[in-house]
């Protein structure tokens, strides 16, 4: 039977779109595998490098703070210079640090390689990620599609962290997990060569330095100072004071900047949508909660209950299946129902999921008794990490995606570092029960604070089919 013209031509783009996908998910698969791989390899890296728990959930936090606060200047740079080069430049800088951390004599050269030079690479490739689907996807529904698979990626990558590098750690080395990670590196940098920046690069664009500097400042500050309340309420408050004053400055600079007709970091009018906003608040609060349950669990898997990498890797499995089905159901779910059902539906399995963790885990040898609290929290978080993207990314027009990817991007990532800093300032002193179970409870309350703000989203029509 022969093959239509048009039959060709659709087979022609689903492989086309398929091209120019796979580049994009493999890079942000990679990033967000980095975020949580290294919660299974804490006891491991303590021992190896003669360090402290406290010292590797340093490494960690400082990874998913370099991120959150450079992202925004890396989306600004991504337009300056070229999408394209942004990415592979990002993902060459991504790979030496991940090379380097595997051959980590000692934490400060981790920290250098893993938080550093891995933090900074991935703020300047995934901006790029974000910008090219948006341009290269132009009708709404391949852009949806397109979003949905990379956000699946995304959660899968987290997901997925602590069972394939539990894996490699106790088969190899934990330090074969960066080797892992520099490989995938270049396989996404082979791939990217097919792609095409439809834009030019804007050379003249202005760079807000002090505005770049400002809000670092500010969010690394806010960080420092959840990490400090284990060691001294009055450092911990100080730095959070201080962190504050330099993001009510950065927005004082901004404002400023707009007023003398100059280009800010970041302009006024994306913090004046409300909807966006609280897509905001509802995509830091589930990444929060990800990688703040990820630390939490991890560490108390190995540290209290004693079991090796691959084993705390295996339980965490149950997260990473739940988390699978419902982001490959994400397409489905939103033909049948709006956006913020299905984000406050995530939120309340979610939450219910770590009381089921609470409830069923406390004090029980089993391991088994983990897996469905975990594998709630992993339905629930997949269910609601692709409407969240969405309900941002629609609140602006075409020529402001740069600007409002970067924000999304590092507001998530802040959300991450936060989580991973809560939940380790909570267990640092005394890992076990006690401390295990207050950190779960203040997940939770953190959780349906997220609730609320999915609560507050307007409703949206459904598509309706016909049929």
């Amino acid at each position: 039977m022969a093959t239509t013209p048009d039959a060709a031509d659709s087979r022609s783009s689903r492989s086309r779109r398929r091209r120019i996908l796979a580049p994009l998910a493999l890079a942000q698969f990679i990033c967000s595998f980095a975020g949580s791989n290294m919660t299974v390899m804490i006891q491991d890296i303590s021992e190896d490098l003669d360090t402290t728990v406290q010292g590797v959930q340093t490494a960690i936090t400082a990874f998913l703070l370099v991120m959150a606060a450079l992202m925004i200047p890396g989306g600004i740079l991504s337009d300056r210079y070229g999408r394209k080069r942004c990415l592979i430049v990002g993902l060459a800088i991504y790979g030496v640090g991940a090379l380097l951390s595997a051959a980590a004599p000692g934490l400060g050269v981790l920290i250098l390689g893993n938080s550093i030079l891995e933090g900074i690479g991935t703020a300047l490739l995934i901006p790029p990620v974000y910008i090219l689907t948006t341009l290269l996807f132009t009708e709404v529904a391949s852009r949806a599609r397109a979003f949905g698979a990379i956000m699946a990626m995304a959660g899968i990558g987290a997901a997925t962290g602590p069972l394939l590098g539990g894996f490699i750690t106790s088969a190899v080395s934990w330090r074969a997990a960066f080797v892992f990670q520099a490989v995938v590196v270049v396989i996404v940098i082979l791939l990217s060569r097919s792609l095409h920046d439809p834009l030019a690069p804007d050379p003249e664009r202005d760079f807000d330095t002090v505005g770049a500097i400002l809000s670092a400042s500010g969010l690394v500050l806010v960080v420092l100072g959840i990490l400090a309340a284990d060691d001294n309420g009055w450092l911990m408050a100080a730095l959070l004071l201080v962190g504050a004053l330099v993001l009510a400055g950065f927005f004082r600079w901004v404002h400023a900047r707009e007023r003398a007709g100059a280009q800010p970091l970041l302009p006024t009018e994306l913090f004046r949508d409300r909807t966006s906003n609280l897509g905001l608040i509802t995509q830091h609060t589930q990444w929060l909660m990800l990688m703040g349950v990820s630390f939490v669990v991890a560490a108390y898997l190995q540290v209290v209950r004693g079991y090796s990498a691959i084993g705390t890797g295996v339980i965490f499995t149950a997260s990473t299946l739940g988390l699978l089905i419902s982001s490959l159901g994400a397409e489905r779910f939103a033909k049948r129902h709006e956006q913020r059902t299905l984000i406050m539906t995530g939120f309340g399995v979610t939450v219910a999921g770590l009381g089921v963790l609470l409830a069923m885990a406390h004090g029980s040898p089993r391991a088994w008794v983990f897996t469905p609290g975990l594998l709630l929290i992993g339905l629930g978080v997949g269910l609601m990490l692709t409407p969240s993207v969405n309900v941002v990314q629609s609140s602006f027009p075409e020529d402001l995606q740069g600007e409002i990817s970067g924000l999304s991007r590092s507001v998530s990532n802040l959300g991450s570092s936060v989580g991973t800093a809560i939940a380790g300032t909570i267990l640092v002193t005394d890992p076990g029960i006690g401390p295990y179970a207050a950190a779960l409870v203040v997940l939770a309350v953190i959780g349906l604070g997220g609730l609320g703000a999915a609560a507050l989203l307007p409703h949206t029509p459904v598509p309706t089919h016909h049929g």
